[in-house]
Formats: C-alpha cells, sequence, structure tokens
C-alpha cells in the first residue's frame, strides 16, 4: 500500500476497504493452512502450559450428539429433568458425544487445548420457587466421582479425551472445589452472612450461646489434632439436610455437615467472600484436614484414570491458601507421576479491569502456577471498547513482574476476551460504545482477537465467539447453543460477520472470525515467538492508536514486530525496534520494508489495523 493509498484512509469508508481487502488476503491465508497435524501422547504432555491455544466450551450448548441422554435419565417435566431447550436457564441437550464429533472442527480452528466446564454430576434444579434453574453448567455437583449422565458417561469421556489426544490437543476439566450444590438449609430459616466475631466456633448461635466445641482453635489451624475438636458445625446456624437429600453426595463424606462453614450466603466482600455460601451453595471447610485430604483424593483420581493435562479451578479466591498449597503440589506430583510432566493448573480470580496486582498474588502466596488473566481482559476493553490510550496496555504487561516467576511466568497467563459470566466481547463494547455499527463492532473484535492471538499468554477462545456470537449480557445471556436452538432470546441476535442467527447451527468454518481465528493460530504454530517467545513493549501513547511490542523465538533469538492500531483513522507513525533490525518480511498484515534508523522503523496501519512482521538483523549482529 502506498504513502498515498495510506494517507486517503480516513474515516469509516476507509477502513471499511481496508477490512474488505485485509478479509480477501486472510481467506486465501486460512484456506491454504493444513488442519493441526497428530502428533503421539507423549508429544502432547511434553508441550509446556506457555503458548497454548484453548477452546473453552460448555458441553451442553455446543453440540447434541446424543438426544437419549436429553434428561439425563430423569422423569417428569423440567423441574425435575431439568431440561427445557427453549429456556436459557435450563439443559438443553448438548453432550460429550456431540464434542466429540466436532473434535475435528475444534483442531481446522487451531486448537491446542479444549477447556471443558464441569460436567461431573450435578443437581439437576434449584432455586426458589419462581427462581428455578438447571445445571446444565456444571458448577452444581453433587457426585464428584461420574460423569453428568445429562451428558454422557464416564468410558464416552474417556473417549473424549482419546479423541484429543489424537489430535495432538490437551483436555482441561473445569473444577470445583469451593463448594457443592445447594443441598444444606438452616433451622433458623434465614441465611444471610454470620461473621466469625458475633457467631463465634466456641459459641451456640452468638455470643450469649451455650459453650460448643472446647479447645477447637479455630480455621487458622488446620491440623487434625485441632479439628477433632471441632463436633458441632452449628455455630452461626444449625444446619439441617432434607431427608430426600441426606445421601445426595457422592463421595459420602461430603454429606456430613461438620465439613462445611454453615455460616449464611456470601456477598463477596471481606470475610463473608471465603466463609460465605457461593449464591447459596454448601460452602465447604476448606481449612478442615478431611475435606483437602478429600478432594486431593478426588481430583487426583481424575487424572490417573482419564489422563488429562490440567485443571481450571472455579471460584479461587473464595478458598483459604493454606488449602491450595496443599492441593496444587499434591496435583503436580499425581500429574507427574501419571506420566504428564507439564500438567496445567490455572484458578479463576474474577477481577475487573487492567491491573495485574490483585491476581498476581494468588501465584505468590497461593501457589497457583498461573491464574485466568483478567487484567489482559480489562486492558483490552480498555483500549477497544473504552477509548483508553494504548498506555493501559503498557501498564498492564509493566506488571507481569508481579507474578511468581515474573515475566516468564506470564507468558503462560490463560488470556481471553469474554467468558460465560461477564459475557461476550462484541457486547461489552457495545455496552461500552452504544449505537456503534455492526461493521465497526466487527473490525474492533477482530483486532481484538489479534492481539489474544499473538502478545504474550495463552489465549483462550470462548466457544461461539469464532462464529460472530454476541450475547445480550452477562451469565445466562452469553451462553448460546451452537446447534440449532430453540432459546428465543438467543434466535432474535444476528451474529457478527454474517446473517445468520442462532436459530440454526453454527459450526461454519467460512466465517470470518473462524478464518482469522485459525490463520492466526497457524501463526503462532509456525513461529514459536509468537507463542512462547518473550515480550518487550516498544512503543504506545496516552491516546488511542499505536502500540507495539517485539517478541523474541526462544531458541534463536529472532525478533518479531507486532504493531496494532487502536484508533478509527489510519495512522501513520514511528514504532521502536531493535537496533540491530535492518529489514522486515511480512506475516500478517503489511509490514514495512525496511527501518528508518537503527531503532526505529515507520508503521502505516488502517483503522484497527495490525502487523506481525519477521525481522532481519544487520550482517554484524548475526556475526557476533
Amino acid at each position: 500500500m502506498s504513502a498515498t493509498q495510506c494517507r486517503k484512509i480516513r474515516g469509516a469508508a476507509g477502513w471499511l476497504l481496508a477490512r474488505k481487502r485485509f478479509m480477501a488476503s486472510l481467506l486465501a491465508l486460512s484456506t491454504a493452512q493444513p488442519a493441526l497435524a497428530d502428533a503421539p501422547l507423549a508429544q502432547v504432555r511434553a508441550r509446556p502450559a506457555a503458548g497454548e491455544t484453548i477452546y473453552f466450551l460448555l458441553p451442553d450448548r455446543f453440540e447434541n450428539g446424543d438426544a437419549k441422554n436429553d434428561t439425563g435419565g430423569l422423569n417428569g417435566d423440567r423441574y425435575r429433568t431439568g431440561f427445557d431447550p427453549s429456556a436459557k436457564g435450563f439443559y438443553h441437550g448438548g453432550d460429550i458425544k456431540g464434542l466429540v464429533a466436532r473434535v475435528d472442527y475444534l483442531q481446522g480452528l487451531g486448537a491446542t487445548a479444549i477447556w471443558v466446564a464441569p460436567v461431573f454430576q450435578n443437581k439437576p434444579v434449584q432455586g426458589a420457587p419462581g427462581q428455578e434453574s438447571a445445571g446444565y453448567h456444571g458448577y452444581w455437583v453433587t457426585d464428584f466421582t461420574r460423569i453428568d449422565p445429562h451428558f454422557g458417561t464416564n468410558a464416552e469421556f474417556r473417549a473424549l479425551v482419546d479423541a484429543a489426544h489424537a489430535r495432538g490437543m490437551k483436555v482441561y476439566m473445569d473444577i470445583i472445589a469451593n463448594h457443592t450444590a445447594d443441598v444444606i438449609r438452616y433451622k433458623e430459616g434465614q441465611y444471610s452472612y454470620r461473621d466469625k466475631a458475633n457467631w463465634p466456633y466456641s459459641r451456640k448461635g452468638g455470643l450469649n450461646g451455650p459453650t460448643i466445641n472446647p479447645g477447637f482453635a479455630g480455621d487458622e489451624d488446620s491440623s487434625a489434632a485441632n479439628f477433632a475438636r471441632l463436633v458441632d458445625p452449628g455455630a452461626a446456624y444449625t444446619p439441617v439436610v432434607p431427608l430426600a437429600e441426606r445421601n445426595a453426595k457422592t463421595p459420602v463424606w461430603l454429606n456430613n455437615p461438620i465439613y462445611y462453614h454453615n455460616r449464611g450466603d456470601s456477598t463477596f466482600r471481606g470475610e463473608n467472600s471465603r466463609f460465605g455460601d457461593f449464591a447459596g451453595l454448601d460452602d465447604l471447610f476448606t481449612e478442615h484436614p478431611r475435606v483437602r485430604a478429600g478432594m486431593i483424593e478426588i481430583y487426583a483420581d481424575w487424572i490417573k484414570q482419564f489422563g488429562i493435562d490440567g485443571y481450571r479451578i472455579d471460584t479461587a479466591k473464595h478458598v483459604d491458601s493454606g488449602f491450595w498449597q496443599a492441593f496444587i503440589p499434591a496435583m503436580l506430583d499425581t500429574a507427574r507421576q501419571a506420566g504428564i510432566p507439564n500438567f496445567t493448573i490455572f484458578g479463576e480470580v474474577a477481577h475487573e479491569g487492567p491491573d495485574p496486582g490483585t491476581i498476581a498474588r494468588y501465584t505468590r502466596r497461593d501457589g497457583y502456577p498461573a491464574v485466568l488473566d483478567f487484567a489482559f481482559q480489562g486492558a483490552v476493553r480498555a483500549v477497544l471498547g473504552q477509548g483508553k490510550g494504548t498506555e493501559v496496555l503498557a501498564d498492564m504487561f509493566d506488571g507481569d513482574v508481579l507474578y511468581e516467576g515474573g515475566e516468564a511466568a506470564a507468558l503462560a497467563m490463560p488470556t481471553f476476551l469474554g467468558n460465560h459470566d461477564m459475557g461476550r466481547f462484541p457486547m461489552l463494547v457495545r455496552k461500552d460504545r452504544p449505537g456503534i455499527s455492526d461493521a465497526e463492532l466487527l473490525a474492533r473484535t477482530e483486532l481484538a482477537h489479534v492481539m489474544l492471538l499473538t502478545l504474550r499468554g495463552s489465549p483462550v477462545i470462548y466457544y461461539g465467539d469464532e462464529q460472530g456470537f454476541v450475547g445480550d449480557g452477562h451469565d445466562q445471556d452469553a451462553r448460546e447453543d451452537m446447534f440449532a436452538s430453540q432459546t428465543p432470546s438467543y434466535n432474535d441476535n444476528v451474529l457478527l460477520g454474517t446473517k445468520a442467527t442462532t436459530a440454526t447451527a453454527n459450526f461454519d468454518p467460512a466465517h470470518p472470525l473462524y478464518r482469522l481465528i485459525a490463520t492466526l493460530a497457524q501463526l503462532r504454530k509456525d513461529h514459536p515467538a509468537l507463542a512462547r517467545g518473550r515480550q518487550v513493549t516498544r512503543t504506545y501513547s496516552e491516546a488511542p492508536g499505536l502500540f507495539s511490542v517485539s517478541r523474541f523465538d526462544p531458541v534463536s533469538g529472532i525478533e518479531y514486530l507486532i504493531a496494532f492500531n487502536t484508533s478509527d483513522k489510519s495512522l501513520r507513525a514511528q514504532s521502536v525496534i531493535g537496533a540491530s533490525a535492518t529489514s522486515l518480511e511480512s506475516l500478517f498484515g503489511l509490514c514495512p520494508v525496511q527501518v528508518s534508523a537503527p531503532g526505529s522503523v515507520r508503521v502505516d496501519l488502517p483503522a484497527f489495523g495490525s502487523m506481525v512482521c519477521r525481522v532481519t538483523p544487520s550482517p554484524e549482529t548475526t556475526a557476533r
């Protein structure tokens, strides 16, 4: 593109034209790329956590491979079976067989790991009358040892793991140690949180109540000797288990109220964030040595029996540090003994905004190898949704030193744009920019995915994003069906980049976002610098516009310059580059041919444009 042409690309018409040209070149690239080659299991397991391209999905909403398990083997209406495909809060029929049938679709997208939302048996339905919903999402576990019958069987899950491994993909399970399904009731008939100061473990029903648990030193001492003195679980409330649910949970020890905090509902602030019931879900007494040993046994068994490759851990910040300090090493040791040397563990520490300090503490204090990178999500939203300057990205990456292991450890942080709780990225941008056109929304979403797949971290693609799903909000409003949906509130949305809706199945490899992701995933595979290479921030500013970084091949040290334009106007600007750089090769987008001077290169980018360039150093530098 000539300088004159660059100057002419202004405003909406300009970037629409640039986008059309870009998508035409992208189609040629993506159709020329083969699917990921099959790999021996030993090679799959030898890959480090850093650099995987992760696809996250809810099995119930992905593909229905067996209609016979839609009701989970239960009889009755939706309040007994949990199945109602017309209601966004109930089971829709997706299952493990359906996922296995679509593994090739994920391979074609370039996924190297599949993160599956919890598949353990759940309480089918819970909630007060008129507020019922189902456990389709998997987070209301009653049996931690088996697959929910709505999804299939343990044998079918093993078939999924084998199918993924045969295609060179890992499988990450989503697990919960903070809570179980809501089974325990309180005799007092109320559920507001009761704190430890006014309802200590030493008194029943408050400070003026009779003495209980004599000699119990509280939850700060997790020794078996101390917890042997905890005999009454009713310090704050008197727990009651309905007769019909006395044996609802597996393993059987989970049915004893002594292994729960029983202090009422959390407001997710202060003390109750750790000791309260998460939306009424029974909060496990994770300080108790029996609970720690039991959870270690449960999840070690899944590693040994199924050969999975990693755990994403739900609600990590609502569990005490001592639990994680025991649990995580036990999982890593179990995996090593099972021949899985690079078992992946990352925790969910829900947090809004681009500051990494809050999430980084869980890698230092609690021992997490990695955490979901909410700071990355907040920074990308800030620059592409909220109109913030690109210095937000620079500041966020500057915080990588806060993680245990520093910048090297940050290479394995799972980065993402949106998810099943906060909602999808295009929905968030629409919220930030009311009235935005579909064309501009698509352009911003495309640029967000280029950032996701070329900047440091292990990118997570939320299912449906590659098909232009937008959603209406968070939680249930962001959990659409990939197979033909019967849910009216999903089907009234036109998907981004096409004229399709969720009323028909959406597994289209020709979708522009699918092609974009597939192309970038292949680029990551071909150029390890983009997956595992050290990253150095180059150029940024207080306003929307240029953000550039260099990444370096982990073996050869070759530099790659990556540049983005976060503004809605074309730009011409100078970017810092390595002082030894002389020329550049275009790998994605249109790169300059030569540097302007040692350490500086002119960047021409259309609105929301990007480029990935391989740098050629001077002969003198190469000789050294």
